[in-house]
């Protein structure tokens, strides 16, 4: 409950700042060029849009890049961006065509037009980097470009895809700049974005000045910004304690996000309920001791969620059972409707019935540094050693390194987490389940295609509610992964910082443009 209590303070503190004094929060003309510094542990995989599909790299894709339409707080359909209008042609939904506006201009002077557009779509296919976000635009089959009109062809109906579209995935490069078949590899970028990268230094930092060229959705930009890049949950917490930045984001340890107070004076809390999730991946291909899907069961029918979340976590983030988080379309709770309670004679009447060798040794890897990972890992690998079953050895890698391990099936099992690319429940299909999926675990299922293709071809969201709920069910027989937790958003900042709340909400876009001083 202590959590519950926190977000409802932390909701009435914004407003009673809103409400008594709203002219506080207009920022004085001296703070406009005033830079704030955010700390986060969420680190950039690549600068390329085309070689990362990860929240640390997109949180800086969303203030770098534009995309044709982009999300705003809270809402369910993307809106214009770079683009002027954007459509369906036709009801066949195969056929999706944007006109860009004729106001935007890359760094190095060159006005964008479609051909920019095409060029960025294009890349993201032909490279298909191993950790990049190709497997979003699955369906889409071609893209034509005239002027300021391109023109996207899809494979199937694809209801989804302007969701698809608005993601970092879409985000449009100078074709001048970057490489037609590779990724560019030194520390710039090029997009039409509120911010321009000055200077980037991995791992440590990045700074951020307004974009004076930028025309698009957002009406105002905001103020200089400097992301510092810390390589764990406790050097954040150093580093906030010792006033290193003024806003903290992802991801504080779970003890001291557990002890906030929204009433101290010196800082302000923002708690909300999000749509990012965590999952414990499996390894399904022939090689993995994990391969057996009666194996894979037996790991579920250990897995104590409520333990988990209260040792790990301190109650800062939620059971989970279904593969699409609640407050999201087709939610459903498949898991514990199959695994109700953790059960060690039902894991080993299973693991009886697949032949296999007890206890079953296999790796479990996971990103360091990403939150409380290492304690989880080590809970998790507790849990099912106290059955007797299993024998789990754990690592954590540094988090290039661990996607590239994952990716090429080098582990039998890994923890990651999944940030909502956008708020509709095709983000956690094709992209974790569908075949040639972004978890890179080998599983492949036609009936789990087969629904995310249904799914695709209604444009009326609430229409897809049962063939969801269908497809957790599958996933909860084949268990290719075991939802975990699903996570509250939570934002820190110094008391002279407005906009917190509106930073990040669960999905890949970070509005660092929001933020102000007071």
């Amino acid at each position: 409950m202590r959590s519950v209590r926190i977000r409802i303070l932390a909701t009435l503190l914004v407003l009673a700042g809103v409400g008594v004094g709203g002219w506080q929060l207009l920022p004085g003309e001296e703070n406009r060029n005033r830079t704030i510094t955010v700390g986060t542990t969420d680190a950039v995989t690549s600068l390329d849009p085309a070689g990362a599909y990860d929240a640390g790299s997109w949180a800086l894709f969303s203030n770098v890049f534009q995309s044709l339409l982009t999300f705003e707080p809270g809402a369910a359909a993307p809106v214009p961006d770079a683009a002027k209008s954007c459509d369906f042609v036709g009801t066949g939904l195969r056929t999706y065509r944007c006109t860009l506006r004729d106001d935007l201009t890359f760094p190095g002077g060159r006005k964008m037009t479609a051909e920019d557009v095409k060029f960025s779509f294009e890349r993201v296919k032909r490279i298909n980097s191993l950790v990049g976000p190709a497997s979003l635009f699955s369906t889409l089959g071609s893209v034509d470009a005239e002027g300021l009109t391109v023109t996207f062809h899809l494979s199937s109906p694809d209801a989804t895809f302007p969701f698809k579209v608005a993601t970092g995935a879409g985000s449009i490069v100078d074709r001048t700049r970057y490489p037609k078949r590779a990724l560019r590899t030194d520390t710039g970028a090029d997009g039409t974005g509120l911010y321009l990268l000055k200077t980037y230094t991995k791992n440590k930092r990045a700074v951020l000045a307004t974009n004076p060229k930028y025309r698009g959705a957002v009406k105002e930009t905001g103020r200089p910004i400097v992301l510092r890049y810390y390589a764990d949950s406790q050097a954040l917490e150093a580093g906030w304690k010792a006033k290193k930045f003024d806003v903290a984001a992802r991801q504080l340890p779970p003890a001291l996000l557990a002890d906030l107070s929204p009433s101290d004076p010196n800082q302000r809390v923002t708690a909300v309920d999000s749509a990012e999730t965590r999952n414990l991946v499996l390894n399904v291909r022939a090689n993995s001791p994990l391969h057996d899907r009666r194996v894979r069961q037996a790991i579920a029918a250990l897995i104590n969620r409520e333990e988990l979340v209260s040792q790990t976590y301190k109650g800062t983030t939620d059971p989970l059972y279904g593969l699409i988080p609640a407050g999201i379309t087709g939610h459903s709770t498949s898991f514990f409707d199959n695994y109700p309670k953790p059960d060690p004679k039902e894991a080993r009447a299973l693991l009886t019935e697949a032949g296999v060798q007890l206890p079953v040794r296999f790796t479990y890897g996971y990103g360091q540094g990403r939150g409380a990972a290492g304690q989880e890992a080590a809970e998790v690998k507790r849990q099912l050693e106290a059955s007797g079953l299993f024998k789990v050895t754990t690592k954590g890698y540094e988090w290039t390194d661990f996607q590239k391990r994952y990716a090429e099936g080098r582990l039998d099992a890994w923890a990651v987490g999944w940030v909502a690319d956008y708020p509709d429940p095709d983000t956690f299909g094709a992209p974790l389940v569908g075949t040639d999926n972004s978890m890179k675990n080998g599983y492949s299922s036609k009936e789990v295609d087969r629904l995310i293709l249904a799914t695709q071809q209604y444009k009326d969201r609430s229409r897809v509610t049962d063939s969801f709920r269908q497809l957790q069910e599958v996933v909860a027989q084949d268990v290719p992964l075991i939802p975990l937790w699903q996570r509250k958003e939570y934002v820190l900042s110094s008391e002279d910082v407005g906009g917190g709340q509106y930073l990040s909400d669960g999905t890949g876009v970070f509005r660092l443009w929001r933020l102000s001083w007071i």
